[in-house]
């Protein structure tokens, strides 16, 4: 099998759950595109982008010498889901496809393909989690890895297809997700990000004794569409739990919603030294008309209150967000609202994208997508300008400063220098040369892919900052030395 994967990090983690359950079948990867038996493109964004590589998989298939076996295309994932009956008549280009809760389906599917016929399953499920399988990771480098904690949203935000293509939200038992995480540490992994939808509103249900546990309040100024969830183990827990595996490994979170933060979740955050403080808190919007048309549960005034909260609870926190230029019916005084909250915020990183609507969701149903091409890509330009003038005065206030940096390999731009990430997920580029060790338990040398190195930052821009190192040392030795 050959896979492509494309789109978003849930992609990244569902290609290696399903080449977990093609490998304990016996089936064998390739790098090389002309060896496959199968061609698989986990995919969700950018389907034009789909369509003209299918189309190239086909003239591969036909040039394909009568002698081997038939080339078969599949795909998996969110698109799958969606786009069923489009992808398998269309130039009937597709041989399987597979939704996101039929990955264990997937050898039976291969079967069916292999005898000629198209196959596909994009059932959902109520409890499909994988929790059994752990996923083979396919990141270069094994410095850092995602696991997957949870799966679907309940949330039904307007524009998000998410609740259509991947279901209602459940949760892995915190069993699994301990043992992956233990599996990572072994294998020398520095730095794990729990992956999920909505991974704040986890709620692990498995273990019987805490079924009955009062659901946790919601943040201040905050609403949401579904009725308060009862028992189970909740987020707070598991990081707690995840974060005492190995303290020499950091711990980050994606993607979560700014309703589900209980002060436990800040107060562990802010505690523990291997938590990294860096938040994600996806706005989307800085207009109140605008997220009431979006869904999102909160006012700009509430969201703002949340900022100031999580700010003065863990201080010197790196902040992240998402938002979308031109939503339906966003005027120019909303969108001006959203350019001054991220001057009031002041992101370090941002994900900024123009609105496309999507087939399924509320907003598709209820609103029309009325803001014209050229202005949300004006408004888009304008938001992706603001951020960066901004991003790049909350990096310079860090030069001078010395920052931990968990090393990833070689900067893409000169293999003279390294490059990694500080605790809050900023990009730090420095000279690769020999450094002393300050635990003292190792001779002076270069740094590896996986070492912590302190750097001393001496310039920065929007989304970099740039260093001197002065020595190799640990997380908890960092941490006991601040």
């Amino acid at each position: 099998v050959y896979l492509e994967t494309y789109g978003c990090q849930m992609n990244v983690s569902d290609t290696e759950v399903a080449w977990a359950i093609l490998q304990k079948s016996g089936y064998a990867r390739t790098k090389e595109l002309a060896e496959a038996g199968f061609s698989w493109l986990p995919r969700e964004k950018a389907e034009q982008a789909i369509w003209n590589r299918l189309q190239h998989l086909k003239a591969l298939k036909a040039r394909r010498p009568p002698a081997r076996a038939p080339l078969r295309i599949g795909i998996l994932g969110c698109m799958a889901e969606r786009l069923k009956e489009e992808i398998l008549h269309r130039e009937k280009l597709v041989d399987v496809v597979a939704g996101p809760d039929a990955y264990r389906d997937l050898p039976r599917l291969l079967a069916v393909a292999e005898s000629g016929q198209q196959a596909a399953n994009v059932l959902l499920s109520l409890d499909e989690t994988y929790a059994d399988i752990l996923p083979v990771q396919t990141s270069a480098g094994g410095t850092t890895a995602f696991v997957s904690i949870m799966r679907g949203c309940d949330n039904m935000c307007s524009y998000c297809i998410v609740p259509f293509t991947r279901g209602r939200e459940r949760s892995r038992p915190i069993a699994s997700i301990l043992q992956e995480v233990r599996m990572l540490s072994d294998q020398g992994v520095k730095e794990v990000t729990l992956l999920g939808q909505n991974v704040n509103s986890f709620r692990d249900l498995s273990e019987v004794q805490f079924q009955s546990v009062a659901a946790p309040g919601l943040s201040r100024g905050f609403s949401t569409v579904y009725k308060a969830k009862q028992g189970g183990l909740r987020f707070a827990h598991l990081l707690d739990q995840v974060s005492r595996i190995d303290p020499e490994m950091r711990i980050r979170f994606t993607s979560p919603h700014p309703k589900d933060f209980p002060d436990e979740v800040l107060q562990l955050i802010q505690e523990r030294h291997n938590i990294c403080k860096q938040l994600h808190l996806p706005a989307q919007s800085g207009s109140t008309r605008v997220l009431e048309a979006m869904r999102r549960g909160y006012t700009r005034e509430a969201y703002l209150e949340l900022v100031h909260h999580v700010r003065d609870s863990i201080p010197g926190v790196s902040l992240s967000s998402d938002f979308i230029a031109g939503f339906c019916g966003e005027t120019e005084e909303d969108h001006q609202q959203t350019v001054s909250l991220l001057r009031e915020v002041r992101y370090n990183v941002g994900f900024l994208f123009a609105y496309s609507m999507r087939q399924k969701t509320r907003a598709h149903h209820r609103l029309q997508d009325d803001v014209p091409a050229d202005v949300k890509k004006r408004r888009l330009e304008q938001l992706i300008a603001t951020f960066r003038e901004e991003a790049a005065r909350a990096n310079t206030a860090l030069v001078g400063q010395t920052q931990l940096v968990l090393v990833e390999g070689p900067s893409k731009r000169s293999a003279s220098e390294l490059c990694g990430r500080n605790d809050g997920n900023i990009k730090v580029i420095f000279p690769d040369t020999e450094l002393e060790d300050a635990a003292e338990c190792g001779a002076p040398g270069r740094a590896q892919p996986g070492d912590y190195v302190m750097v001393k930052v001496t310039s920065a821009s929007s989304q970099t900052l740039r260093g001197v190192p002065l020595c190799r040392t640990t997380l908890s030795r960092a941490a006991a030395s601040h």
